[in-house]
């Protein structure tokens, strides 16, 4: 039966204001969707969350003048940055995202604070936008402390620098050179007056880079500024503008801290004895180093990290990949040496020059637990 003209057009009608309400219903749900991701915030110390696991804040310390950051699902950009400071000092501000605690906001559920010997990895990967109006540096900050806190300042910040612009410096005075996580940086090292500073200076400016957090920890435990003890408290990325910063963003961030039972660097299954057998003579030495696993679970790939007395440099080496050359080492596992079983062992070779007397590294550590020597 052919539907009436009265009747087909109510139908139309009825399917017409159907379509209507459906496309209404679509655009709210989207405007909804891009009002949450995208939230800027003008407070202070204001913050929000993103991807349900990680804390944006504007973290505005330095100066009265309004610093405005826009959060998006991804990450965070400065959308005004008014007022300076001087260059020789502080800088204004920390836009920044993190997983961890910070002054006692802790993001969506963190495994942080983490006792560093419990850690196993603790892969990261940032992307930092760039501008040229401004006096910054890209900063990416790891913080450590004795004790578990969720509050107030920790005693050692790990700093990396993936850029900066203008006369700009890191606390503290620089210390030499190492390369960590398969990269060369210039070191700085000092105190701010609240905390002791590491910091690791890229020679030139990084866009974008993924790499493993405990990598840079066990360079400051080798160094005397952290110890296994201690406890990894936030993981943090964003800028420290000096003058301007509108403009800047981090477009992406990741941060994920494994533990776990059996994994390297767990209290009770790694425990570890290093024997450091060398022949020296004047200018130079030679040192067979042996890795034995006293624990009661295998090790699945391993790095050593010791620290060489002053005037020493290695120049050459067997059986093991070599992060730095001079102070703070770390010696991984190449291929055919990576397992070591439960009372296993691992042999490598160092040749390196020397100068004055010559004395041995006084303390080793396996996948950040500290060794016994033999």
């Amino acid at each position: 039966m052919r539907p009436s003209p009265r009747s087909a057009r109510k139908a139309r009608g009825l399917l017409g204001a159907l379509l209507a309400s459906l496309a209404c219903l679509v655009a709210l749900l989207t405007s909804g969707a891009a009002a949450q991701a995208d939230t800027t915030i003008c407070e202070a110390f204001g913050s929000t969350t993103i991807q349900g696991r990680y804390v944006v804040q504007n973290n505005r310390w330095g100066t009265s003048a309004t610093q405005c950051i826009t959060a998006t699902d991804t990450g965070f950009r400065i959308t005004q940055a008014d007022g300076s400071v001087p260059t020789n000092g502080a800088p204004k501000s920390y836009p920044s995202l993190f997983n961890g605690c910070h002054y006692t906001n802790c993001s969506p559920g963190t495994n942080l604070p983490a006792q560093l010997s419990s850690i196993s990895t603790a892969p990261s990967s940032i992307s930092f936008s760039y501008v040229n109006n401004a006096v910054y540096d890209a900063a990416y900050d790891i913080w450590l402390d004795p004790t578990p806190r969720t509050d107030g300042v920790n005693r050692t910040e790990i700093m990396f620098w993936f850029n900066k612009v203008g006369s700009v410096q890191p606390v503290g005075s620089p210390v030499g050179n190492a390369t960590v996580g398969g990269r060369s940086w210039q070191v700085w090292s000092g105190n701010n007056g609240s905390n002791d500073v590491l910091s690791f200076v890229a020679p030139s400016p990084m866009a974008a880079w993924n790499f493993d957090v405990m990598d840079f920890v066990r360079q400051a435990v080798s160094r005397g500024l952290a110890q296994n003890s201690w406890y990894l408290t936030s993981i943090q990325a964003g800028f420290e503008p000096w003058q301007n910063g509108a403009g800047l963003a981090v477009t992406s961030f990741s941060s994920t801290v494994n533990k776990g039972s059996g994994a390297p660097g767990t209290p009770g299954s790694t425990a570890c004895k290093v024997a450091y057998a060398t022949n020296s003579w004047q200018g130079g030495f030679t040192a067979d180093v042996t890795i034995t696993n006293t624990g009661t679970t295998p090790v699945s790939g391993w790095k050593l990290a010791f620290t060489l007395p002053s005037g020493q440099q290695i120049t050459g080496s067997w059986n093991a990949n070599l992060s730095g050359s001079s102070g703070a080492v770390t010696a991984s596992n190449v291929s055919h040496n990576g397992e070591l079983a439960a009372g296993g062992q691992a042999t490598f070779g160092l040749q390196g020059t020397a100068s004055g007397t010559f004395t041995k590294p006084s303390a080793f550590s396996l996948n950040g637990t500290a060794c016994t020597t033999a």
